[in-house]
């Protein structure tokens, strides 16, 4: 089959990636580089020549930012040139995204398609172009590129291997299995191994290769948390007095529960679970949700629903990536996020916000000083970020706070933390115990060679060849098709089939299907496969993503792949549940894996190890901020300390950072991450409504976060209880009732290497973080641990994060906004008398429930000091101390700071009054006056690293049309008028557009578009048509329809809709029968790429045509923007008046509007900017962030020449009553009742 080379370049103006880099070449790696030129390249077989040309044009290329050059690559004299490419078998979403385009565009077959990123750079030395490609090359996941045209793109297309017997296994001697043991890159023990050689003696015969990677895989650390049922013995506690407390309470509580049991014995393990045991025994736990599924934390609710009460489930879930994302930090980011999803997804539950907690070194550190073996910690962090937020962004999921925390230690290896949060109503679960005959079906994603070894890699100890030698161990996420999952688990005709369900993590098949059921057949020639010449082992452990095992019965399989189907979502029959206790695994016939239950759930030999504790410092444990800053504290010059600890990288705010991560999808969000009228104000908890999908409640989830690795790092038990405390007083102080409160715990420490000072860290802070939630009666009912934190001799700091959640009305929710007469007070909790913090939480909470309390935070890094400041820069306030002394820039975690004006309700309680607020933009107390501007310059560090603000260029006038154009007139009348909405891979926001209309009395009709071949995208294409025609409204919701790839947006939706069945529906529908469309985001996108705006009809893309295009800040961006109407003649505005102003939620990564002078002035002309983004007065403006993409002439939203037509970016569906209560503005810009209401 022919192959047919393109290269596209963004035209001048369009070529924002390539100047992000030029500017890292030059900032970064301090290369005065002349030029630098980037170009797509694209191989593509399987098309026919007639359709490259009409493909090239509507997918490969958008004609208004593009050139397109075909087989070679322009002249490039003076210029050093050099390609990048994936390795064989990593995932590429944009050779993906793009074969599925051109499918959808011409219906035929898929085309392969192969991608790589072609460099020129000039004026630059060949060791400048080594230090370059050395930036830009990350060896896990991609490498250069062959300049020359491959013969084949397939990947490797040969047979797999099936079983491989390790021959002499059962008869190696001692020195022979240690030898074994150190050559097979093992990551369980020699014990373990030799373990295993008996039971294959006992056996009779030698195992496979594949049996020992299947065992090495089921026992590792990551999957059997080895290290956590390690027996501890030889407790030695040394002068720790704390210490000893706890493992006091600690050791009557195991007496009190196990009555002498002979099975039980101290273990990390232990000390973190036990805490939930004892409160359940005492009816602290009576909302727990208990079953053999152990998906995630399940808690029992009564929601609130239309007014009358449901019960749900609420799951949450917090998992780390800490070792993927050192190597690959996009990769390993992203599938930390879609992992910890998958885990309360598998329970049926509808994942609908998320939370970042990641640690890293100094990312300012000048590149050249990064360790041997390491990639830039401003690298990984920049890339993590990216990686994290595009998995969250694209799958549809709310991100309610990002924070990352600095230490030095974090070099050893990065911390990435992804907490999870989903509901659905209790009837949609189902559970039961598999039986003899029941089926295991594969659902989702196929199987790669990502992820081999996954689990036993983020195990071992790690050296500087890891980022070398690890590449396969580090899973790609596909979002797509997780976001199809997602929708398919939220269906209860399908969930209600569901026995038992797992997902595809740490062990692939051999661990996710294989804990399902004691006995088990697998058939792994089953298995969809991503390429052929996969071997059965690598079938048995790979890790790829987006895979869900489900149990069901054999009657009902059927009916499940039909409703799975429906979702364009695939999947396949691979195992048969049996009553033989055994895990037996074939391939074409062939047994490669029999292995007796009962030897499997021993996971191996038992470690024990001995625990000393050394000295834990007391003295001076919150003084963890800059030196400068205890030196002007030590001199009394609180001007130089108030701003040193405003540029201390654990105060200072990341917003640059906040906004890559879409915060109000699921139009749930009761919080944004910042509040106040510019947005500066970091939240200090998450808060969204339940997931209803029809109909309104107020039930909504709130949690939030607590740790400092600086105290944890030099007081483990203090740490590890402050953890608890802290994310606590964020719940209460944010309105939770502190007897509703359920934690979670994660765990991230040195490797102990069986060295008892090493694991007496661990030891010492899961004791405190017992003592913390027994004394205050919060149970921790789950947690993860991640216990091999070590390079070489670096490790990372004691790492222990409390998440902490409560479900409330949110009406209860209030923010840690401060405003204009606040007057402020502290209320200090107390670490050693539990039953003092309890009383404070429980008048806090009083007194937030009778509006006593209006706002309230919580003291972190920097003290009270930067706690104050920092809620009081969201509305530019100025804030008169009544004094500060040292104490007040101490990191008093869990301290609380309330705005109220009458204190009795905290009669017998230490209160200490700090200072009132105003509207003078001064910060200030004796000795000290700051300007809230460079307050907030001081905050804002982290802008040279994550951008805030980026230079529009061009002119804008603030428009008005009004009484210049008319609306049209409605022809018929319609009761319910019908909307359709089509579902595209990648569409996410379907939900909350349909929820809108619903609520305005139209009837939705989402449609999901099949692509799986060429029968389902005609299938599709007929469904389209017939939905439009019974249909008076196409509403295109936003989203990320084939992950916006490839390189530009709306392209799935805009191939399909040219279609001449389908084009032919809309042009009907908007001229014959009065019809209306509506595009938001991803769905105006589309429109513009259609022709249908501008013009009002489907046409061809010209060079010269208007298009959305990147954000001038190269980066997605979420925020809240304000936009003013500047015409009402369209039926979607035919309720405004022209000035109105709306606050309305933005959330993308190409929204900019661009067009040429001509365009503009006839766009103007014609009326057609339908609004417009303004400033706080009200004005348009290019100024960032109000122009928060840097669009021309600030549009936000465009009408057709007729006003039947309407695209704009802003989510205006993204609202219900009660939502971003942290940012006082008028949300409710209802196009939804004008366009329902223009058929009355």
């Amino acid at each position: 089959m022919e192959i047919r080379r393109i290269f596209v370049e963004k035209k001048a103006g369009f070529d924002i990636p390539a100047k992000r880099i030029l500017g890292d070449i030059r900032e970064v790696l301090k290369i005065n580089c002349e030029n630098l030129r980037v170009f797509l390249r694209y191989d593509i077989s399987g098309i026919e020549e007639a359709d490259f040309e009409f493909a090239v044009n509507n997918v490969f290329c958008e004609p208004p930012c593009d050139t397109v050059y075909y087989e070679e690559l322009p002249e490039l004299g003076g210029y050093g040139v050099f390609g990048i490419e994936y390795l064989p078998g990593q995932y590429d979403q944009r050779a993906d995204s793009a074969g599925q385009c051109v499918e959808l565009l011409l219906n035929k077959n898929r085309p392969k398609v192969k991608t790589a990123t072609i460099y020129a750079v000039k004026g630059v030395s060949e060791r400048d172009i080594l230090a370059i490609q050395k930036y830009l090359i990350n060896p896990t996941d991609s490498r250069l590129c062959d300049m020359n045209k491959p013969a084949s793109l397939d990947i490797g297309a040969f047979k797999g291997k099936g079983a491989v017997e390790v021959e002499g296994f059962i008869d190696l001697d001692e020195g022979g299995i240690k030898g074994f043991h150190a050559a097979g890159g093992f990551a369980m023990s020699l014990a373990d191994l030799k373990f295993v050689q008996e039971y294959f003696r006992g056996e009779g015969r030698n195992p496979t290769e594949t049996e020992l990677k299947v065992i090495d895989t089921y026992w590792s650390d990551h999957c059997r948390h080895t290290t956590f049922l390690t027996e501890l013995t030889d407790i030695d506690l040394g002068k720790n007095d704390e210490v000893k407390e706890g493992f006091a309470l600690y050791k009557r509580l195991f007496e009190e529960i196990y009555k002498g049991r002979k099975d039980k014995y101290v273990c990390l393990m232990d000390i973190a679970t036990i805490g939930a045991k004892a409160l359940k025994r005492e009816g602290y736990l009576a909302d727990l949700d208990e079953s053999e599924e152990t998906n995630a934390c399940s808690i029992k609710v009564k929601a609130m629903v239309d007014g009358k009460p449901e019960d749900w489930l609420v799951m949450f879930k917090n998992e780390t990536h800490n070792h993927p994302t050192e190597i690959e930090p996009f990769g390993g980011a992203a599938t930390c996020l879609g992992g910890a999803i998958r885990d309360p997804l598998s329970g049926r539950v509808y994942v609908y916000q998320a939370m970042r907690i990641t640690g890293a070194g100094d990312i300012f550190q000048d590149i050249k000083d990064t360790l041997e073996g390491k990639l830039p910690q401003r690298v990984i962090t920049k890339t993590a970020a990216a990686g994290f937020s595009s998995y969250g962004n694209q799958i549809g999921l709310a991100t309610g706070i990002v924070n990352e925390v600095y230490h030095d230690g974090y070099v050893a290896k990065r911390l990435e933390t992804g907490f999870v949060i989903g509901a659905a109503p209790a009837g949609n679960v189902i559970r039961s115990r598999p039986e003899s005959g029941d089926v295991v079906i594969l659902l989702g994603g196929e199987t790669g060679r990502d992820g081999c070894g996954g689990a036993t890699g983020s195990s071992k100890a790690h050296s500087k060849e890891s980022v070398n030698e690890c590449g396969a161990e580090v899973q790609k996420g596909n979002p797509l098709t997780e976001r199809k999952l997602q929708r398919f688990f939220r269906n209860p005709e399908a969930t209600r089939l569901i026995k038992k369900c797992n997902d595809f993590g740490a062990g692939g098949v051999s661990v996710a299907i294989g804990e399902l059921s004691d006995g088990l057949d697998i058939y792994l020639e089953r298995i969809p496969k991503k390429y052929a010449g996969l071997s059965v082992t690598e079938l048995a452990i790979s890790e790829s993503q987006e895979r869900m095992a489900v149990v069901v019965a054999e009657k009902d399989a059927e009916k499940f792949l039909a409703l799975a189907k429906e979702e364009n979502l695939d999947g396949a029959i691979v195992a048969t549940v049996t009553d033989k206790g055994r895990l037996r695994m074939f391939y074409e016939g062939g047994a490669v894996c029999d292995i007796k239950r009962s030897f499997l759930d021993t996971n191996g030999v038992k470690q024990v190890c001995a625990v000393k504790c050394r000295p834990f410092r007391k003295e001076g444990l919150f003084e963890v901020y800059p030196g400068e800053v205890k030196s002007a504290l030590d001199k009394g010059d609180l001007q130089q300390a108030a701003e040193g600890i405003l540029k201390d990288k654990n105060v200072m705010i990341q917003r640059g950072m906040t906004e890559m991560f879409d915060s109000t999808i699921g139009a749930a969000s009761v919080l944004m991450p910042l509040g106040g009228i510019y947005q500066l104000t970091p939240a200090i908890n998450m808060a969204a409504k339940l997931p209803v999908i029809y109909g309104k409640t107020d039930t909504a989830s709130i949690a939030s976060w607590g740790f400092n690795p600086h105290i944890t790092d030099a007081n483990p038990y203090i740490g590890g209880a402050l953890a608890v405390i802290c994310s606590v007083s964020k719940l209460v102080a944010g309105g939770a009732d502190p007897g509703k409160i359920r934690l979670t715990l994660q765990e991230f420490f040195k490797r102990p290497s069986g060295n008892p000072e090493r694991i007496g860290e661990p030891f010492a802070a899961l004791l405190g973080a017992l003592y913390a939630q027994y004394g205050l009666k919060m149970p921790a009912i789950g947690g993860k641990d991640s216990m091999s934190g070590s390079f070489e001799r670096l490790d990372v700091p004691n790492t222990l994060i409390s998440f902490a959640v409560s479900v409330t009305d949110a009406k209860n929710i209030i923010t840690n906004v401060f405003e204009a007469g606040d007057r402020l007070y502290i209320l200090p909790i107390s670490v050693s008398d539990l039953e003092y913090t309890n009383k404070v939480y429980k008048a806090l909470h009083n007194a937030v429930s009778g509006g006593i309390v209006k706002r309230a935070t919580v003291v972190e890094a920097g003290g009270t000091f930067a706690a104050a400041v920092k809620s009081c820069i969201g509305n530019k306030l100025g804030i008169k101390f009544v004094s500060l002394g040292k104490e007040h820039f101490e990191a008093r975690l869990g301290d609380i700071i309330i705005a109220a004006e009458d204190i009795s309700a905290f009669a017998g309680l230490k209160i200490e009054e700090l200072g009132a607020t105003d509207n003078s933009g001064i910060i200030s107390a004796e000795g000290l006056k700051l300007d809230i501007e460079k307050a907030i310059s001081l905050l804002s560090g982290f802008s040279s690293v994550y951008p805030t603000e980026k230079e529009a260029p061009g002119e804008v006038k603030t428009l008005s049309f009004e009484n210049k154009f008319a609306a049209p007139k409605n022809k018929v009348k319609i009761a319910r008028p019908r909307v359709f909405i089509p579902v595209f891979p990648g569409t996410n926001c379907e939900y909350d557009t349909a929820r809108r209309f619903e609520k305005e009395g139209a009837l939705p009709e989402i449609l999901v578009i099949k692509n799986g071949n060429s029968a389902e995208i005609a299938e599709s294409v007929n469904r389209i048509a017939e939905g439009i025609a019974r249909s008076q409204i196409i509403a295109f919701p936003g989203g990320f329809s084939g992950g916006d790839e490839p390189d530009g947006s709306g392209k799935f939706i805009a191939a399909t809709f040219r279609n001449p069945i389908i084009a032919g529906a809309v042009e009907e529908l908007l001229y014959k029968r009065d019809g209306l469309i509506l595009g938001i985001c991803n769905g105006f996108q589309a429109l513009i790429k259609l022709g249908l705006l501008p013009y009002g009809k489907i046409a061809e893309q010209k060079e010269d045509s208007p298009t959305l295009t990147f954000n001038r800040i190269n980066r997605h961006v979420s925020t809240i923007a304000r936009i003013r109407i500047a015409t009402t003649a369209s039926p979607w505005l035919s309720s405004f008046k022209a000035g109105d102003v709306f606050a309305v939620p933005v959330s993308h990564g190409e929204g900019r509007f661009v067009a040429n002078g001509e365009h503009l002035a006839g766009i103007i002309a014609g009326g057609q900017i339908a609004t417009q983004y303004v400033d706080l007065c009200g004005n348009a403006t290019m100024v960032s962030p109000y122009n928060p993409n840097g669009s021309l002439y600030a549009v936000e939203g465009l009408i057709s020449p007729d006003g039947r037509v309407l695209g704009k970016m802003g989510h205006t569906e993204r609202y219900t009553e009660g939502l971003y209560k942290n940012i006082d503005e008028n949300f409710d810009m209802n196009i939804f009742a004008c366009g329902v209401g223009y058929y009355d």
